[in-house]
């Protein structure tokens, strides 16, 4: 007998480990999983912008908790993951979404910069999809895992976007998503991703106050940056039961920016 179209979406009874959690589009994914009904966990460096997300997905009713840590330290991602998976019992649902991102010409573009970007955007990913999916996915035969990747992982950027270290970040997580989705299908791990466009964070703030909305938004279909509900149904979606038959793919959340060509 087929469920309702309410449970299909309910997340009640699982757990959530969400990574880059603190803020932005993080805290944005974690609030909608803890709305449908999962109890959360973040994590993010900053231990004061912890306590205060939690704080504030605690007074919407949502159970969460917060571990500090450094995701770009593959010592920290194992110890988080430990408490993780201590605190909720397992973890039925990761969000990859910690990162980072460098400006510089592609010619001038240094070494430390590109691992830095690559160490927290890509390999965290993969170890804590790793350390996850090992010793409390593929024992259950079950669990969900979302990429937050970027529609700059879909494309190149013209002059005055040099972001080669984070294009390809991107673009790395969006194919890893696959690879995971292929070699984890067979014990019912589904491995997603979202490709947000143009959003107002911290991380995109300089380029927003640089260039301005006005002239961001001019090619954007729907003509608006993303807001606070944006991500929240994709992200639901993808982390629940309504999802189990997708794997493998990647969504983009922008407006329709990554459909306009030239």
């Amino acid at each position: 007998m087929s469920r309702h179209i309410r449970e299909l979406f309910d997340l009640g009874g699982r757990g959530a480990l969400v990574t880059g959690g603190s803020r932005g589009l993080g805290l944005q994914i974690a609030e909608a999983l803890g709305e449908a009904g999962a109890s959360v966990i973040l994590t993010a460096r900053s231990t004061d912008d912890l306590a205060s997300a939690a704080a504030h997905l605690n007074g919407k009713g949502i159970t969460a908790q917060s571990i500090a840590g450094d995701a770009s330290n593959p010592e920290e991602i194992q110890r988080i993951c430990q408490e993780a998976v201590i605190r909720l019992g397992h973890v039925d649902i990761l969000v990859n979404n910690a990162g980072a991102a460098w400006g510089a010409p592609a010619e001038d573009h240094s070494l430390a910069a590109w691992d830095k970007v690559m160490n927290l955007n890509v390999r965290s990913a993969f170890l804590f999809s790793q350390w996850i999916a090992k010793r409390s996915m593929i024992p259950r035969r079950e669990g969900r895992i979302l990429m937050v990747a970027s529609i700059c992982g879909l494309a190149g950027n013209a002059s005055g976007h040099e972001t080669a270290a984070y294009n390809t970040s991107k673009a790395a997580m969006i194919n890893m998503a696959r690879a995971l989705a292929g070699e984890w299908g067979e014990f019912a791990i589904t491995v997603n991703a979202l490709a947000p466009g143009w959003f107002p964070t911290k991380m995109t703030r300089g380029t927003l106050d640089t260039r301005g909305v006005e002239h961001m938004t001019a090619r954007i279909p729907l003509g608006r940056l993303g807001d606070a509900e944006d991500l929240k149904g994709a992200a639901v979606l993808f982390a629940s039961a309504a999802g189990k038959h997708i794997t493998g793919q990647v969504l983009a959340i922008d407006g329709g920016a990554s459909v306009i060509v030239g």
